[in-house]
């Protein structure tokens, strides 16, 4: 076995070198998966309440307002509430009204963005924008998309929620956000800023809604793009559970192409929270 071989094999449960006291913890394909949560959500998120360690849960869909989100998630029968709920369209906003306040938006989004900019005191605009959010939009259109580039090209400036190029949902994979803004780069030639994982801006933005420093909080997910490579850049532990994307054996392949790894991971979410307990010294 060489070298660079024993680098890409699966972490395991290290032993944890920094307290945990925070934890950004992502969605589907570790929580829940489709409409279902993944065994030991309920009892994980139970155990952390119990345990007083403060949590977010971290997304990159745009389209839903943290309210949706949270009921999405008691239906499934996991514990949640709005304000443990951050999203990318949150995050977009926050960066948007630091860089333009109370400023026009040209939005291609859906209701979670739209909502989530007017409450970061921002007017949205058909004409004359300051800048341009996108996300994921289901009702995309040639009109949208040809407004758009005038607007860049007009000289706004350009923010997308998320680079995610596939959606996934019922019935398969559908274009996400960063589909629609491979068109507006193509035809415009502005490159937007990118928000959501695997850039640091929603995972800062995360950090400092949660109230810990990076170096006590530990991200927890499924992708090591994503995931893994945002709590990474932001300077934070991360847990990968295998119980989305990644699995043992498809691990090396996207930890090489990510250049990336975790500091541990784990089979599941019983493991984990284990895991937790454990760091904590309890």
């Amino acid at each position: 076995m060489t070298n660079e071989t024993a680098k890409l094999e699966l972490p395991g449960l290290r032993r944890p070198d920094r307290p945990i006291s925070g934890l950004l913890l992502d969605l589907d394909g570790t929580i829940y998966r489709g409409d279902e949560a993944i065994e030991g959500a309920p009892e994980l998120i139970g155990s952390l309440r119990a345990a007083s360690i403060p949590y977010l849960y971290v997304t990159n869909n745009s389209s839903a307002s943290p309210e949706d989100v949270a009921e999405r998630l008691r239906r499934m029968g996991i514990p949640a509430e709005a304000d443990e709920v951050c999203t990318s369209a949150q995050a977009a906003a926050a960066h948007a009204a630091e860089l333009y306040p109370g400023g026009r938006v040209f939005l291609i989004g859906e209701s979670g963005l739209s909502e989530a900019l007017l409450a970061a005191g921002l007017t949205l605009a058909d004409e004359g924008a300051d800048v341009v959010v996108q996300g994921i939009d289901r009702d995309f259109t040639y009109g949208k998309a040809a407004a758009a580039v005038r607007e860049l090209l007009g000289g706004a400036g350009y923010i997308m929620t998320n680079p995610d190029l596939l959606l996934p949902s019922k019935g398969g994979l559908f274009p996400g956000a960063g589909s629609i803004g491979a068109m507006l780069r193509a035809a415009s030639g502005v490159e937007p800023v990118l928000i959501g994982k695997p850039s640091p801006v929603l995972m800062d933005y995360a950090l400092e809604r949660l109230g810990r420093p990076a170096d006590e909080v530990w991200v927890v997910g499924d992708n090591v793009a994503t995931d893994i490579a945002s709590g990474e850049s932001s300077g934070c532990r991360t847990i990968l559970v295998l119980t989305g994307l990644t699995d043992a054996e498809s691990y090396a392949r996207y930890a090489e192409a990510a250049g990336v790894q975790p500091f541990a991971s784990c089979e599941g979410l019983a493991e984990l929270s284990a895991y937790i307990t454990c760091g904590n010294g309890t």
